[in-house]
């Protein structure tokens, strides 16, 4: 039998698709969803690319601009910038508010007050010795090292 007569058999008796394409209309669905997907990504892609292109160009021209400034002002402070150039600003910390409840808060209030007191009271007497120098007639007062 010859390769077309045998291929005119299986068209007749449709053993096996011989197209090598599925008949299905889901394979047309997975083809269009894959087709969506990628020219999204592509999108995606060229957009990040335009991106990082223009922040390079105004990296260039800042640079170009303090290049400029420094060559024709060379007698200014080194400290002026131009105003076209802007640091990179660093995000502060985030102070963290304490979960507390009204008792523990009052409480370490309570601790805090006395610390702060305790210290206040050692500046000062601390500040009366200094002031007062020392007595003669106690050697207990101050003892040189």
């Amino acid at each position: 039998m010859t390769s077309v007569r045998f291929r005119d058999y299986l068209k007749i008796h449709a053993v096996i698709p011989i197209s090598g394409r599925r008949s299905d209309s889901s394979s047309n669905m997975k083809k269009a969803k894959n087709l969506k997907k990628r020219i999204r990504r592509l999108e995606a892609r060229m957009q990040k690319g335009a991106k990082k292109l223009a922040r390079l160009k105004r990296k260039l021209e800042a640079a170009e601009t303090v290049s400029a400034a420094k060559s024709t002002n060379k007698a200014t402070a080194p400290a002026a910038k131009p105003a076209a150039v802007k640091e990179p600003r660093v995000a502060k910390k985030v102070k963290r508010k304490l979960n507390l409840t009204p008792e523990r808060r009052a409480q370490l209030a309570a601790a805090m007050r006395g610390r702060w007191a305790a210290k206040r009271a050692a500046a000062a007497t601390n500040t009366q010795m200094i002031s007062s120098g020392p007595d003669p007639s106690s050697c207990d007062a101050f003892q040189p090292r």
